[in-house]
């Protein structure tokens, strides 16, 4: 999930780099700001941060597949 969220930040980085603005808060939400966010958002993914697997991993139910 926060691998999504890394990439819509770094592409609204990149249309923000593309179009030339800086949407009226040049100190606020520039482009070295976003591409900041993005790997910190980056970074908490590759550590495991905001996984969503619930329940230790186990995606099936009942018994185990291909254990006959």
């Amino acid at each position: 999930m926060l691998a999504i969220v890394a990439a819509a930040v770094f592409g609204f980085a990149l249309l923000l780099d593309l179009l030339n603005t800086n949407l009226g808060a040049p100190d606020l939400f520039n482009w070295n700001t976003l591409v900041l966010i993005g790997l910190f958002c980056l970074a908490l993914h590759l550590a495991g941060v905001g996984r969503g697997t619930a329940g230790g991993g186990r995606w099936y139910r009942g018994r185990r597949p291909g254990r006959g």
